[in-house]
């Protein structure tokens, strides 16, 4: 196996990882020393970590054997779409972004139509402070190729999750829901408490409500509750909204709460089923019922 890795993109989490890896058998490519800006600055990024530079997306691929991809997500798949334009066939090519499923399947048709041997990565926590420490899932044809590889590179916690390309993804972006909707929630909660002065009050209230679970227990219990009261709630919630709003601090979290509420409650589920799987697939059943009503 050729041991030239291509680095593309290095932001944190590629400054975090070459660092930690010592990776002196690379080579990275960033597009900001394209920016006669910026250049300088990320130049002295690789130094700093003694990682070498190149001049062009070219470069990088045309001597890698094994191409990391960790861009912005908005980069993603033109940067696939690059890479398959030079890799050489064989290469293996590792997507690492933060992409949606259908992102990372079509970077993979196009990796796979040049040749390249495509695997969807999931970066599962922040990386600082894990490092090499942190849990990637992959997934594709090539996963078990990809995490010899990642582990050769350092990676102590890859765990392999299917053949198919956009599982990994799936459920990192799928996760997302709750981690990232917390931090937004919780932004939403205590800009508004802090304004109204009750910061304190609304805190200690949380805690004292706080009843530690498994999530799979806590989404049994909040279906439960959304099946039976989601009207009720929907309506308690347009009165956070005006509280929200009157205070001026923002109130789009709970808005969506609303039409959440509001969709589950009107689907009439009374009389929950036992357990979370049967629960949702109560919801999923009516929801496609009222779709075929509406439909016909």
């Amino acid at each position: 196996m050729m041991t030239m890795l291509g680095l593309i993109g290095f932001g944190e989490a590629g400054r975090t990882f070459a660092a930690a890896g010592g990776w002196r058998d690379a080579q990275v490519f960033d597009r900001l020393t394209t920016d006669a800006r910026a250049r300088d600055a990320k130049r002295a990024e690789y130094a700093e970590v003694g990682i070498a530079g190149c001049e062009t997306l070219d470069e990088v691929v045309g001597q890698a054997s094994a191409i990391l991809s960790l861009v912005t997500a908005d980069q993603a798949l033109a940067v696939a779409a690059s890479v398959a334009e030079r890799i050489n066939p064989g290469t293996a090519y590792c997507d690492m972004n933060s992409v949606a499923p259908d992102t990372k399947r079509e970077a993979a048709r196009l990796i796979e139509a040049a040749g390249g041997r495509y695997s969807d990565v999931a970066v599962m926590a922040p990386v600082n402070p894990a490092r090499l420490s942190v849990p990637l899932l992959v997934s594709g044809a090539h996963a078990d190729e990809a995490r010899m590889r990642l582990e050769a590179l350092g990676f102590v916690g890859v765990g392999i999750v299917g053949d198919e390309v956009g599982r990994a993804s799936s459920i990192k972006m799928i996760r997302s829901v709750i981690v990232k909707g917390i931090e937004a929630l919780s932004a939403e909660c205590v800009l508004a408490a802090a304004a109204a002065g009750v910061s304190a009050e609304v805190l200690a209230s949380l805690d004292a409500s706080s009843k530690p679970a498994t999530w799979t227990d806590r989404a049994d219990y909040n279906l439960d509750r959304m099946m039976i009261h989601g009207l009720r709630r929907a309506a308690e919630m347009e009165e956070v909204v005006k509280t929200l709003d009157a205070l001026g601090t923002g109130s789009a979290m709970t808005r969506a709460t609303v039409e959440r509420q509001r969709a589950i409650g009107a689907l009439q589920l009374g009389h929950p089923a036992s357990g979370l799987s049967g629960k949702v697939d109560q919801i999923r059943a009516k929801t496609a019922d009222k779709d075929r009503t509406q439909a016909a």
